[in-house]
């Protein structure tokens, strides 16, 4: 998955508006996770205050950037493929320096500038901040790097450029790292341990996308059901807190209330969730204010006890058909979707069946599905033996992706017949007739472009359907400004 910067777009901070006077071009890529879209959008805030406008056009470029991810092993590929490219433009325009930024650049670290040539700077995500100082180091003749992780750094002092924006939806960072140690996840490696940001600047940040024309915000985190503010530090560190700061606090059903009340005209959806933290608290707040969409992103990763053991999935098969169920019950539309990994270490053919079983019982909207990939420094690489074999994977893969299509139509045949609300984001891929948007459950619905127009909320009568994707025709205009 590949994003580029384009200043041209709708909704791009001010900060570029008034840095009309600068000179050098920066371009950046992103892979993975929306985090480190969000991310981007931060570096672009912090580059423009040094100069540099966005471009698109690779070949125009003083700066390239590319936000990287180690999450699995293709990402890491599919980055050193670009690199290549970079490289091929660079013999082109011998000034153009080329900086590696994200997962990549912390679990790799100087190892990225002895392997990558072309490489000049190498840049974790807690050190953005240092980017000045690095890029001066790179135009001095030096290679530059900073990988330190911070117990505190969540760039709620920034103001994000918003990139390729359409000016509808947005990205709100308000937790960076992770605790869970999940044994094949490298995130806790490269992005640190848990800490929030601070509600007031989150808030800050809501109403200020509203009173740009905004519609509709995602809060992003590695695990946002961990969000807890007592006043800064590690999550981890809470207990330590005075009696003040524990009385204080706001925990991320409370963050999520705030940001409920703040704009209540405003969509606001949240991910990524943790079955072991997602709270009732969480739902029943989500029951209460008409804004906050209902879909929750739960990933599961495996059906099997066992497998779920050896991951240190710290909940049980059984736990998550209780979570499962007690959504079904406060939010009865509720929209339910699933990260799985097939062919962990040791899964047998029943841990494989194990899982099926359970997407027949929750039967997921729709799903994010891969065959298991050994992470460098993750305790299941030094611990497991890969020892499911490839074609094994794969085939178990197929099973899972093929029964997800299957509950995927009979989810979105539920909607048949009805009027859903849909947020207009952008013309419809397929018709330029068509506008396409996303309901309260995250499903794409297109329908005729009539007289509406972007970040308009129209309801839609459904009347057909395919497996992703809700056909229909307006029938109201409503909420709007």
């Amino acid at each position: 998955m590949e994003k580029t910067i384009d200043e041209s777009k709708q909704g791009e901070s001010l900060i570029l508006e008034a840095k009309n006077e600068n000179k050098r071009k920066l371009y950046i890529e992103s892979y993975g996770c929306a985090m480190n879209f969000s991310d981007s959008e931060i570096v672009a805030s912090i580059l423009a205050n040094e100069g540099y406008n966005t471009t698109q056009n690779l070949e125009d470029a003083d700066l390239v950037l590319v936000n990287t991810c180690s999450i699995r092993d293709k990402a890491e590929q599919t980055v050193r493929k670009r690199l290549e490219k970079y490289n091929a433009v660079k013999r082109i325009n011998p000034k153009m320096k080329v900086g590696v930024l994200g997962c990549m650049a912390e679990r790799l670290k100087s190892k990225f500038l002895e392997e990558e040539k072309i490489v000049d700077l190498v840049v974790g995500p807690d050190a953005y901040k240092d980017l000045p100082n690095l890029l001066t180091e790179v135009e001095e003749g030096r290679d530059a790097i900073n990988v330190i992780l911070s117990k505190d750094e969540t760039y709620g002092d920034v103001s994000p450029v918003r990139l390729n924006s359409n000016g509808v939806t947005a990205f709100v960072s308000i937790t960076r790292g992770c605790d869970n140690m999940c044994t094949f996840c490298v995130v806790p490696f490269t992005r640190g341990r848990e800490r929030s940001r601070d509600p007031q600047s989150i808030i800050e940040e809501v109403n200020d996308l509203w009173n740009r024309g905004f519609k509709e915000i995602t809060l992003l985190g590695q695990n946002v059901d961990s969000y807890l503010w007592y006043g800064g530090g590690l999550k981890k560190d809470f207990e330590k807190a005075s009696e003040l700061q524990k009385a204080t606090s706001t925990n991320f059903s409370q963050l999520l209330e705030l940001c409920a009340k703040a704009q209540p005209k405003m969509r606001i959806r949240f991910s990524t969730s943790n079955p072991q933290d997602l709270t009732l608290d969480v739902i029943e707040t989500m029951a209460k204010y008409d804004n906050i969409c209902k879909h929750i992103h739960l990933p599961v990763q495996s059906g099997s006890n066992r497998i779920l053991k050896e991951m240190n999935r710290l909940h049980t098969r059984e736990e998550y058909f209780k979570l499962i169920d007690n959504i079904r019950r406060i939010i009865p539309d509720c929209a339910i979707s699933q990260d799985l990994i097939a062919g962990f270490p040791t899964e047998t053919e029943q841990d494989h069946q194990d899982t099926l079983s359970l997407m027949d019982y929750v039967k997921y909207n729709f799903g994010y599905m891969f065959t298991y990939s050994e992470r460098p420094g993750t305790l299941a690489e030094r611990k497991m033996e890969d020892d499911v074999p490839e074609d094994i994977k794969q085939k178990r893969l197929e099973e899972i992706v093929q029964l997800q299509r299957e509950h995927s139509e009979i989810r979105t045949r539920e909607h048949l017949n009805t009027v859903v609300e849909v947020l207009i984001e952008r013309e419809s891929k397929k018709s330029s007739e068509q506008w396409s948007g996303r309901t309260s459950q995250n499903i794409v619905a297109v329908f005729p472009k009539e007289h509406y127009k972007i970040g308009d909320l129209v309801n839609v009568n459904i009347t057909d359907c395919t497996s992703a994707t809700l056909i229909g025709e307006a029938i109201d205009y409503s909420k709007n400004n």
